[in-house]
């Protein structure tokens, strides 16, 4: 069977329902671009390689904040606490000034946004970005991280089928 055949039979609700199954992890992807900080809810954050040490994201084409940190050449992804979903939700918007009244600081490496009271942080500077549809994986070398005391031992926000899960492991809120 040819792949034209193929995409024509593609069903993309069915895509994302099962997809969705597969339960993730949620960051916010900062950096800073023009100087002002800049970031978006990622759940397409993963470790790739340890030698040499890399990451990657994958960011929608329609992402503006996503190209003006590419344009940057470095991210700071900071690794959500379960607690964290409104935090999630504002990041996860179009427009408006997302960092305002959120506490971070800059990563000491690339200066960009650490997000405060997370689990973990992970600093990179982008090795390389490649087309991928509807997307693009950037690719990031990992310069520094570290899962600060603040955020102590505290459960990951995750994401399962269109909801965040809570600790409990009950889903707690529609995206």
């Amino acid at each position: 069977m040819n792949s034209t055949a193929t995409a024509l039979r593609f069903d993309r609700s069915r895509f994302r329902d099962v997809l969705g199954r597969f339960c993730t992890g949620v960051t916010i992807i900062a950096g800073v671009h023009e100087g002002q900080p800049m970031g978006f809810a990622c759940q397409s954050f993963a470790s790739l390689s340890l030698e040499p040490p890399l990451v990657s994201v994958a960011v929608a084409q329609s992402s503006v904040s996503g190209r003006r940190i590419e344009e940057s050449g470095s991210f700071c992804a900071t690794v959500l606490r379960a607690d964290q979903a409104e935090l999630c939700r504002r990041f996860g918007r179009s427009g408006a000034d997302k960092f305002a009244g959120v506490a971070w600081d800059p990563a000491e490496v690339t200066g960009s946004p650490r997000v405060g009271g997370g689990l973990a942080w992970v600093d990179c500077r982008i090795e390389s970005v490649v087309p991928a549809g509807d997307h693009r994986i950037v690719i990031g070398r990992v310069m520094d991280l570290s899962a600060p005391e603040e955020g102590g031992d505290g459960a990951p926000l995750l994401f399962y089928r269109g909801a965040f899960l809570g600790a409990t492991r009950q889903a707690v809120a529609k995206r």
